[in-house]
């Protein structure tokens, strides 16, 4: 599965729009991390601990968005996000969306379909 934060792919046609696919998890603070990070906010520096935990939930949640991708039969996602908000406190959902989208046969002309239909008008 190509995924790109850019609109189209590089040398690809996109031949089909599906759709919107997405990806998500919600992860809780664990009581443990909470202490080692109150003692960090003491002394300063990195959490380490929710560094790993957020960087795990953006794997789940990309993970999850491709195979929703998959699922659409798509070969690509363009236009690739995440974002996080609160659950509640203590609780954050980490979302990753794109639009799912079947390419063109390696080869064929690498332009967008309005953009094809457009020239065949003039």
């Amino acid at each position: 599965m190509i995924v790109a934060t850019t609109e189209t792919i590089q040398g690809r046609a996109i031949a089909e729009t599906i759709g919107i696919c997405r990806g998500n998890v919600i992860r809780a603070r664990h009581v443990g991390n909470d202490i080692v990070a109150g003692l960090r906010n003491i002394v300063g520096g990195e959490v380490n601990e929710y560094t790993k935990m957020m960087a795990e939930a953006r794997e789940q949640a990309y993970d999850r968005m491709v195979k929703h991708a998959e699922s659409l039969g798509a070969d690509a996602i363009v236009g690739m996000r995440f974002t996080t908000s609160t659950v509640t406190q203590g609780a954050a959902e980490i979302l990753a969306f794109g639009t799912a989208v079947k390419l063109a046969p390696a080869g064929a002309a690498a332009q967008a379909p309005d953009a094809q239909a457009f020239m065949t008008k003039a």
